[in-house]
Formats: structure tokens, sequence, C-alpha cells
């Protein structure tokens, strides 16, 4: 695998967000930030992304809705050749909105549900009401033939009700769900974290789960979900060790793809290594990106596994797990020390 393409990359378009999540990575405000990137400089990272490679573009935020010129930079994306993904907040989402989402080239959108209720997921989103905005947002892009994907934080809130979440997932007609392990980061804190105990669980409900559920079940910010399908192939007889050696996706796993095929572009043109990971790899203002992505240290060590420290450094999974680098500097300040919630 060559660790220098760019298979993926996550631009947040916009700050502005009218929820008040509690573990919002963006630190999201009501309105937008004034230095965030014009529609020029919009379209001129679009350019950059296309003059080296051919990622998936997902327009993050904040709330991409809430910014508007956001379907021009998706149409322009589109014609230059890249797929387009928006994740959305749930709010703000009408028939019209997603009929010009579909018009200007949008394939998938993914949407936040972070409990099967509503005193559950408005708990988790700050605003009454966010649950059914929700559900209505995702019944909209189903109705418009767009793929919808929900996307779960999992944490000490919800972690109990996956199973019920699960079905919720189901009855919207998703044909994905993510489940995103939370990181310490922004307004998310170490204490809203799940157990590495109760991590062993999760993975082994998606684990499960994926051989039975009708759509696509994965894991994000949850690398060492690698070696816990590879230990369970390992022992039914699936796999032998040198089938893996060169693996980059085993059964829905990844390994940490921070600034290892992924990388993250800030409202201000900030380039990460991903949206958790809070230090900058150079400014697409002052950088071509493709400088910044190939060519920067921080780009440079995060694709060397040799810099891992502690258990991680030792551990035989560590070319394709690697550990989160975002819960790592999250909770011990530094990107390389090991995972703190990898239970093996």
């Amino acid at each position: 695998m060559n660790t220098k393409s760019l298979r993926v990359v996550a631009w947040e378009a916009t700050k502005a967000c009218r929820f008040k999540c509690i573990h919002c990575r963006a630190e999201a405000q009501i309105n937008p930030d004034s230095n965030q990137l014009s529609t020029e400089e919009a379209l001129e990272m679009v350019e950059e992304i296309i003059s080296f490679s051919r990622p998936l573009l997902i327009i993050t935020g904040g709330d991409p809705l809430l910014r508007g010129d956001v379907f021009r930079i998706v149409e322009f994306a589109t014609l230059k050749g890249l797929d387009v993904a928006m994740a959305l907040s749930g709010s703000k989402l009408t028939s019209s909105v997603a009929e010009s989402m579909k018009e200007a080239g949008v394939r998938t959108v993914s949407i936040s549900i972070d409990g099967y209720n509503a005193e559950v997921h408005d708990r988790f989103r700050g605003v009454t009401g966010a649950f059914d905005e929700a559900l209505k947002a995702a019944r909209i892009v189903k109705n418009y033939g767009l793929d919808l994907q929900i996307n779960t934080t999992v944490s000490k809130y919800n972690v109990n009700f996956l199973n019920e979440i699960r079905s919720l997932v189901l009855s919207l007609g998703a044909s994905s769900w993510d489940l995103f392990m939370l990181i310490p980061t922004g307004k998310g804190r170490i204490e809203m974290e799940i157990e590495p105990k109760e991590y062993e669980k999760v993975m082994s409900f998606v684990y499960e789960l994926r051989k039975n559920f009708l759509m696509n079940v994965k894991m994000t910010c949850a690398p060492h979900y690698v070696r816990f399908v590879i230990e369970r192939e390992l022992k039914k007889g699936n796999l032998r060790i040198k089938d893996f050696v060169e693996a980059t996706r085993i059964g829905g796993a990844r390994g940490c793809m921070a600034g290892n095929g992924y990388c993250f572009i800030s409202h201000i043109g900030e380039v990460y290594g991903c949206g958790f990971l809070p230090i900058s790899a150079g400014s697409i203002r002052k950088k071509p990106l493709k400088e910044i992505y190939e060519g920067s240290m921080l780009f440079k060590k995060l694709r060397d596994r040799s810099f891992l420290k502690g258990k991680c450094g030792r551990c035989r999974f560590k070319a394709l797990c690697g550990g989160c680098r975002a819960r790592a500097y999250g909770v011990f300040g530094d990107p390389f020390q090991q995972e703190p919630y990898c239970f093996y």
C-alpha cells in the first residue's frame, strides 16, 4: 500500500451549528467564523485536491448547510470528478435542500443519531427536538434516493443502548451505520469515555452484527478493531498470519488513518491528520495541500509506525492498527503514545 495515497479528505466547511453537542470536536458556534475559507478559496482547495489525487470528499462542520455557497462547491467538486458526501447535524434539512444536494451531485449523506429516543439523543445534542429533526432528516434523505449513513458516537451515555439504536437505524433504511468511538478533544472529555473492557464488548457487538445485519456496520476511531477481528478469525482458522500482513481492511476494520490516506482541512484552511487530532501540519493558505500532505514532518511521522511508544510500539499489530493517535494525544498530550483504551 502506498501510504501517501490520499483516499479521503474531510473538509470542515464551517463551524456554525445550531446544536450544542456535549462532545463537539469542532466546538461549534452559532455564527460562521468571519475568517472561514471564502468561496474562491474553497474552489481552489478542490483544484489542489484533484491536482494529485481523487479522494472521497466529505463536507462536514459544524453544519455545512449553514454555509450559503456549499452547493456551488459540491457541484464544482463533482464536475471535477470527486465523489462527495455530506455529514449533517440533522437540522435544517428540508425536501428542497435534499433536492439541491442531489442536483449538485452529493452521493451520500450521514446524519448523527446518538440515542434511540429523544431523552438520550437530545441530551447529547444539547437541543430539545434534535431527535425528531434527525429522524425527519433521515427520511427525507431516503425519499430523495440519496445514500443514507447513520453515525453514532459511542460514549458512557449510550453504550448500553446500542441494540436499541441498531433497531432504529435499520428501521430508517440506512445503508451503513458507523460507530464513532468518542475522542477526548474539543468539548469531549475523558470522563465521557467508556472503559477499555467496554471497548472489547462494543467490538464484539460490531463483529457479530456484521455477520447478519442488513447493512454495512463499521467502527471509526477504533483502530484496535483490526486486532480484534484478526484474533477472532485466527481462532476460527479463517486466516493465517501471512494473510493479514499486507492487509489494509479486514471485516470492516481499518487502522488509524490520521495522515495515512486521510486528512482533515479546517474551516480556515489548516490541515490535520484527522479532525480529532488538533495539531496542524500547515495551512493551504500558505502551502499547497500536496506539499503539506506528502511532505510535512507530522504526516511523515504519523505514517511511520516506528515512532509509536509504549505497548503500541511493541505490538505485533502496530503496522495494521497503529492505535488512535488522536486519543493518545487527548489523554497523554503526545500523539505517539500508546492507545489508552486498548485492552490488548
